[in-house]
């Protein structure tokens, strides 16, 4: 995909906050994107699946050179009550069950699948630094990214380059997490999520969606991949970084006890934190445009 070389690239996910932003920096670039989704096809550039179903239709993603698939449930989107936990975990374990299976299934497949993962692999790291090597942490998030990296085998069987892409807390105007702040913070009600901390992984929009397009390219790569700014910061930190950043102040503080009151066991989340470095982005030769929590802050308000 590099240089005027034109590609036909499969995402799954692509109406999300990450798939949205790929999927208009591959059509700028002249490549041609093929977007999975959970209905009947209604466009040229559609292609149909349901991945409760294990459904692919896998004669529309014939040509495909890369597939990247992003599709799960929100975790933040909801309280988590066991419905939603089982919809959090088969969105993304029979989801990529299926894309696996077509991948392995397509004559000839695709030369990689990149497949979402996220930092809550690693679990509560504390102030404990974390790359790749590091076991997945305990608990629900971490269990559930594992089955999700595990449901790719077939594509790994098949001999697709298959890669995982965990993903930090992308920082963005509108979608995401940080999405959520931004209005808050502007209106001088930020302020810290308990102690303020636990360490959160961030990472520029535009760096996540440049750090993807280094997945497909880069032949080298396969396995897990970090896609955190190499500079983690605390909750605290980043809360003082929003305050610099917008000219606001960040006086108020959620006390734990009432994130988990609001929150349930979702306030997990942001209560406990990962320390992740990407060290196997950077030895791949990727550079940061954003690598610093002021940059990636400012580049989400351009």
């Amino acid at each position: 995909m590099q240089g005027s070389e034109r590609s036909r690239v499969a995402v799954t996910g692509s109406t999300g906050l990450i798939g949205s932003a790929l999927v208009r920096s591959l059509r700028t670039d002249g490549h041609e994107v093929v977007r999975l989704v959970r209905r009947p096809a209604g466009a040229a550039d559609e292609v149909e699946w349901d991945p409760h179903r294990q459904h692919v239709d896998v004669a529309g993603l014939a040509g495909c050179d890369a597939i990247v698939h992003l599709a799960g449930a929100g975790i933040g989107d909801r309280r988590w009550t066991d419905a939603y936990r089982k919809e959090i975990r088969d969105s993304r374990v029979l989801g990529t069950a299926a894309i696996a299976e077509a991948a392995a299934s397509m004559d000839p497949p695709p030369r990689v699948l990149v497949s979402g993962s996220a930092v809550g692999y690693y679990g509560d790291t504390g102030d404990r630094a974390v790359d790749e090597d590091a076991p997945p942490g305990d608990g629900f998030l971490p269990d559930v990214c594992v089955e999700w990296e595990e449901a790719a085998a077939p594509a790994q069987e098949a001999g697709v380059r298959t890669v995982f892409s965990r993903t930090g807390l992308v920082v963005a105007r509108k979608g995401g997490a940080w999405g959520r702040m931004f209005p808050v913070f502007r209106a001088g009600l930020g302020g810290r999520l308990g102690d303020g901390r636990q360490y959160w992984s961030f990472i520029a929009l535009h760096d996540e969606v440049a750090a993807l397009r280094h997945l497909i390219d880069a032949e080298s790569l396969s396995g897990p991949v970090n896609l955190t700014a190499p500079e983690p910061v605390t909750n605290g930190e980043a809360t003082a970084a929003m305050g610099r950043v917008l000219h606001r102040p960040t006086l108020f503080n959620v006390p734990a006890p009432v994130l988990r009151g609001v929150l349930g066991e979702m306030s997990e989340n942001v209560l406990t934190g990962q320390r992740v470095l990407p060290a196997r982005l950077l030895e791949s030769g990727f550079s940061f445009a954003f690598p610093t929590i002021d940059e990636a802050i400012r580049a989400a308000l351009r």
